[in-house]
């Protein structure tokens, strides 16, 4: 019977080593983050946001044949970076205006233009990735959609052009 305790004591050692070992594959730094634990500091009274879409970057390629190069083809070469617009969604609030203030801050050819942080957070609210948003400013303001048959809650949407995004780790 002693056998018996001194395995259990044994594998309960051995377990508490695994699961403390930043290196053992189980532990929690290693799952895959959710995409539901987020915010945005835009510059406005509200970071909650439902849903923000459009983190993606691109580089155009440029087809080059060279005159001389026997091969039917064309060579591929990197060109000039594209980045994709980027939608925020929340939900409508009374006396909540920020979205609609922003898009009319347009004079002429001049708007407002903003450097936003979409955060990514951990279960601790800690964030882990961050997007830097480089001289935003808004192109589209959308309302909500009103049914009256409908059970949803009013949405806005803001889309934003941007010159560029860095990725902090």
């Amino acid at each position: 019977m002693p056998w018996i305790i001194l395995l259990l004591l044994l594998i309960g050692i051995i377990l508490c080593l695994v699961i403390k070992n930043p290196q053992n594959p189980f532990t929690m730094s290693n799952y895959p983050l959710p995409a539901y634990h987020f915010i945005a500091d835009w510059g406005g009274s509200r970071i909650d946001f439902t849903e923000i879409s459009g983190l993606d970057q691109s580089i155009e390629v440029i087809p080059v044949r060279q005159g001389g190069n026997p091969v039917p083809g064309f060579q591929k070469m990197p060109g000039l970076q594209k980045f994709n617009n980027i939608v925020l969604k929340r939900g409508v609030v009374k006396g909540d205006d920020d979205f609609y203030q922003w898009i009319n801050s347009q004079v002429g050819s001049s708007i407002e233009r903003r450097d936003v942080l979409i955060k990514l957070l951990d279960h601790e609210h800690n964030p882990v990735f961050t997007w830097k948003v480089k001289n935003a400013f808004p192109i589209r303001y959308s309302g909500p959609v009103l049914k009256a048959s409908g059970n949803e809650v009013a949405m806005e949407e803001l889309e934003l052009a941007l010159e560029g995004f860095d990725v902090i780790f």
